[in-house]
């Protein structure tokens, strides 16, 4: 567990500049991404206000704490045989709602190789749901928003991005079909919230259906 908490702590730590290098398609390592917070943060492009750069910071250091703890529930509930599997999901769901929230981006470079990972760990490693059921939660979560933005098309062309698109069939892989729906329901309750209390029209969804997806673990799992 000490392992999973300490990795996860710095992973989490390493989100947001993870985050604005992946809006700039260049994938930032773990070094640099240390390096650039701690030891030359005053030199960071974008932020050179001493505000923004402080706020920079607690949000890497409120991630960090984030991670760990999750990270470590994780350990508690599904023991370490497998545990990799699971924390490299939630790890990844936690860059991505970063991303998407941020800068309205799902990159391909994290959920396509998302996407492998769930039908990898259904059919090696022991998984959630079998192979087979892997494959059908993927295609549905591929083909389900395809079929509605397609019925929504001329209301909003943009109800469903390529991005969210991929990002379900990842975590129909993961989950398989009836907690697919389940994460949907509960992401499409988060959203509408959220933009509520933020008074807005619309907002990005990918943060919503990685918080739906985690309480989804938890719930059927």
């Amino acid at each position: 567990m000490i392992l999973a908490v300490v990795f996860g702590f710095l992973f989490g730590l390493f989100v947001p500049y993870m985050a604005r290098r992946f809006a700039k398609f260049m994938p930032a390592t773990p070094a640099y991404a240390l390096w650039q917070i701690f030891a030359h943060g005053k030199r960071a492009k974008g932020y050179k206000n001493k505000k923004l750069r402080k706020s920079f910071y607690w949000r890497s250091v409120m991630f960090g704490l984030a991670t760990a703890l999750i990270s470590a529930v994780l350990v508690y509930k599904f023991g370490e045989n497998g545990i990799g599997w699971v924390l490299a999901y939630v790890w990844i769901l936690t860059l991505l709602a970063e991303i998407d929230g941020r800068m309205c981006l799902l990159p391909d470079i994290l959920t396509v190789p998302l996407l492998i990972l769930g039908f990898a760990f259904a059919t090696l490693g022991n998984g959630w749901v079998v192979a087979a059921e892997s494959a059908l939660g993927a295609l549905v979560g591929y083909v389900l928003p395809v079929l509605l933005s397609l019925m929504l098309v001329k209301k909003n062309k943009d109800a469903f991005g390529g991005g969210d698109i991929k990002l379900l069939a990842a975590l129909g892989a993961w989950q398989g079909v009836e907690p697919l729906f389940w994460t949907i329901a509960v992401a499409s309750v988060l959203l509408l919230v959220y933009v509520l209390i933020r008074k807005q029209r619309a907002a990005p969804f990918g943060p919503a259906l990685a918080a739906s997806a985690m309480l989804v673990v938890f719930w059927f799992f």
